[in-house]
């Protein structure tokens, strides 16, 4: 948790002013900014000593994802269904982003949650494209048209039946079909992967599909310029649907949360247990 030393510093580095909300609310459409004066954000956690938070050019997704917001007094993580979530050792903040109603939005769901939001806010809808568990592709471009799927066994075959809809609604409403027809095994095929751990950046994930399997995002990276270390922060949901969470470094407690790249032989996280050779990226089209 970080110290009541910071907030306020963090709260005056990260304040939004009204003039600027209509961007934010294309950028983060399902925040409700009328209620908020300002915005502690991902790249406000303070970096450690000798560290220099990487900044990335505007409207990347790099830029996007250390720009999410983090809320900045609610310390619990919720379920889906509003209860609390049994481990609440794991996270060091929660990201504001809503989890939906339904035990969707796990773990590998949340990362493909944040790309297509990204994708959704620079309006580049033809790029939002996934596949399900079976290796058929869905795009929201088909959905946008009115395209639906007809799944029969592990048959898929689309049907036109409903009129064009672009709204954001319609948007969440592709990624509940994805949630529930994706998952680590096929997010994992869809990643490059990143042949080098030490070329890590904002927005890699490190994945191992499965039945079960588990992803887990990098949101933040900072460099030493006298070493060139890298230190990167990590975010995740999990089994139930979940608020995405920056997670803590459970191995290492002096630069939690903070991970540091190859600081030990595999990378240890609260729930699950990465090679570092498990690194993958999105190509953005």
């Amino acid at each position: 948790m970080i110290k009541k030393i910071y907030i306020p510093l963090i709260l005056l580095y990260c304040f939004i002013s009204h003039d600027s909300f209509a961007q934010n609310e294309r950028n983060y459409p399902w925040l409700d900014y009328n209620s908020i004066k300002e915005l502690y954000c991902i790249k406000d956690i303070p970096v450690k000593q000798d560290f220099v938070l990487k900044i990335y050019e505007k409207n990347t997704f790099q830029d996007w994802i250390q720009k999410l917001p983090v809320k900045i007094h609610d310390d619990y993580v919720n379920l889906y269904d509003g209860t609390l979530k049994a481990n609440q050792r794991a996270h060091y903040k929660i990201i504001n982003i809503d989890v939906g109603n339904n035990d969707l939005q796990q773990c590998a769901d949340a990362i493909i949650r944040l790309y297509a939001e990204y994708l959704f806010s620079q309006r580049k809808y033809n790029s939002i494209s996934f596949h399900f568990t079976s290796g058929d592709k869905a795009s929201f471009e088909s959905w946008i048209n009115g395209m639906r799927p007809v799944i029969k066994g592990n048959k898929v075959s689309w049907k036109k039946s409903a009129d064009y809809d672009l709204s954001y609604k319609n948007f969440r409403k592709y990624l509940n079909i994805i949630f529930t027809y994706a998952g680590s095994y096929s997010l994992a095929k869809e990643l490059n992967t990143v042949n080098d751990v030490n070329d890590i950046e904002v927005g890699d994930v490190f994945i191992q599909g499965g039945f079960p399997g588990h992803g887990v995002i990098v949101v933040s990276l900072s460099v030493n310029n006298n070493n060139n270390k890298k230190m990167f922060l990590l975010a995740q949901s999990y089994m139930p649907a979940q608020e995405i969470h920056i997670l803590k470094n459970i191995e290492n407690k002096t630069i939690s949360p903070w991970f540091e790249v190859n600081g030990s032989e595999k990378l240890i996280t609260p729930e699950w247990t990465f090679n570092w050779t498990d690194i993958k990226r999105f190509v953005i089209k």
